[in-house]
């Protein structure tokens, strides 16, 4: 796993002896602001599937640290309860700056957990709130998380959120406003254009601290997996996993490859911008010599 996210040689042979074994694992996102509870919801399903005999893995995408580049492992401590369980496989993986709420490898660290034999994938996101899109493209199932307090609630979900959610879970469904953030999200999910035969996305209430909701919440993503295998739009929405695969690895290999030829120029990134400087060169054209040094050097490397 560590190789995988650190992109180290010998990766992506090891991702392609793997992918043969892959797409057996319903993979579970769940999404929503910082302090929705995500953590807490993750935990309650782990023992939810774990109950039921279904092996577990866990992607759970932190933030960096700000000195070290790692992740700050906050979801890893909060599921300590299952840190010993044979049964689930826990890994925490830092956003490196990477936007959309995941990790850059995140997708390469599913496929790993489903060609090990997981059942289930659950891949929390790190909780950058409007920009968490990124999860639907490689989750069957999105869960969007979200709380009553949050201000105006139809704001908190109005920028993408609505159309990846499969599901939405108001937790923390114990306060007041609970009732509200319900009302306001079947207002606006009946608003939406739809057609006949499409999924209808449930809104579930969850306190998931004390573990109330979480079956009916388990029931909406089994409910979820049996549509999106008996719709018919199955073949579709695995041509656009393949499209989005195909996009982040190859988005994968040029940042690497680019990230080396700097490495290797005469004082990295600050040569390379001194050089420019005193050369009087614009810019683009020193990118373009620094793009074209890199694709020459992955196609001799083979994509490495």
């Amino acid at each position: 796993m560590r190789d995988i996210d650190d992109g180290m040689p010998g990766a992506v042979d090891a991702l392609k002896a793997l992918y043969p074994r892959t797409g057996r694992a319903h993979v579970v996102g769940v999404t929503g602001a910082p302090g929705t509870g995500k953590s807490t919801i993750c935990d309650r399903l782990i023992g939810s599937f774990r109950a039921e005999g279904k092996k577990v893995g866990v992607v759970a995408v932190d933030p960096s640290s700000p000195y070290s580049g790692g992740a700050i492992l906050g979801d890893r401590i909060r599921m300590q309860e299952h840190a010993t369980d044979p049964g689930v496989f826990i890994r925490s993986m830092a956003t490196r700056g990477h936007l959309g709420g995941l990790s850059a490898s995140t997708g390469d660290v599913v496929r790993v957990m489903d060609a090990m034999g997981m059942d289930v994938v659950i891949v929390e996101t790190v909780g950058v709130g409007q920009d968490e899109i990124e999860v639907a493209r490689t989750a069957h199932t999105t869960v969007v998380v979200l709380v009553p307090g949050m201000g105006d609630d139809v704001q908190a979900i109005k920028a993408g959120l609505l159309e990846i959610a499969d599901c939405f879970a108001v937790n923390k469904s114990d306060r007041d406003g609970a009732d509200k953030v319900v009302r306001e999200l079947q207002v606006m999910l009946d608003m939406r254009p739809r057609r006949e035969g499409d999924w209808e996305p449930p809104v579930v209430k969850t306190a998931a601290i004390h573990g109330e909701g979480i079956g009916d919440l388990r029931g909406a993503l089994d409910r979820h997996a049996e549509w999106a295998a008996g719709s018919g739009r199955s073949g579709q929405v695995l041509t656009d996993r393949r499209k989005s695969e195909l996009g982040e690895i190859m988005r994968g290999m040029i940042a690497k490859a680019v990230e080396r030829r700097i490495e290797a120029y005469p004082g990295g990134i600050d040569g390379l911008a001194n050089d420019v400087r005193a050369a009087g060169k614009d810019p683009y054209t020193a990118a373009e010599e620094i793009l074209k040094g890199a694709m020459d050097g992955l196609k001799e490397s083979g994509g490495r």
